[in-house]
């Protein structure tokens, strides 16, 4: 059972890591890793709807009709979605400016949706949390990945999540390569990670 339980867990961080590996949720990854503090504040509002859908899911799967399955799967993962919400503003209003629109679009994530269906519908609970703390964690790493490059090369700074510290990386003279924080350059930046990573598991 523990080994099943790290398995599910692990299989987030590197064969099934979103967005390289399940490519979904690609609205979010490509508006909001302009910094690092924005990709990894996503990421965790996304684990925490993650794992708390996934987990009522999965308790309530015998109770669910099949029929309506996809409807309750949706009202599940937008009541915490709320939740995530109204926490983000109490206690990060900067960071719940910055992410805007993004943060209610977390109901539409087809990552949160998809393990919804594909897993915590047919799976126990502790499984479950598994495997939304997994793919959570992986998107988390992703997000702040994508947006250490495109901050980094794109602004010259990284940015600290859920603080106001910004580190200059290149000095005062560094002419930011703007394009790295616009909507091409985080295509293309998320073509060249895609690319690393399929030439590494070869």
């Amino acid at each position: 059972m523990a080994k099943t339980i790290v398995q599910e867990f692990t299989k987030g961080l590197w064969d099934e890591i979103p967005p390289f590996r399940l490519v979904l949720g690609l609205c979010p990854v490509l508006a909001v890793t302009k910094t690092v503090a924005n990709g990894v504040g996503m990421g965790v509002a996304a684990t925490f709807v993650l794992v708390c859908s996934n987990l009522l899911v999965s308790m309530l799967r015998n109770v669910i009709p099949s029929q309506v399955r996809v409807p309750c799967f949706i009202i599940i993962i937008a009541t915490f979605v709320v939740v995530v919400e109204l926490v983000m503003q109490a206690v990060a209003y900067p960071l719940f400016l910055q992410l805007g629109i993004f943060i209610p679009l977390i109901v539409v994530n087809c990552i949160i949706l998809g393990r919804a269906e594909a897993f915590a519908s047919k799976n126990p609970p502790v499984p479950s949390i598994a495997d939304g703390l997994g793919i959570g964690v992986g998107f988390t790493i992703a997000l702040g990945f994508l947006a250490g490059i495109r901050e980094a090369f794109g602004a010259g700074t990284i940015s600290i999540p859920f603080s106001d510290t910004v580190i200059q990386l290149f000095g005062a003279s560094y002419e930011p390569f703007t394009f790295m924080v616009e909507a091409p350059g985080a295509f293309v930046c998320l073509g060249l990670v895609l690319a690393l990573m399929n030439l590494a598991g070869e």
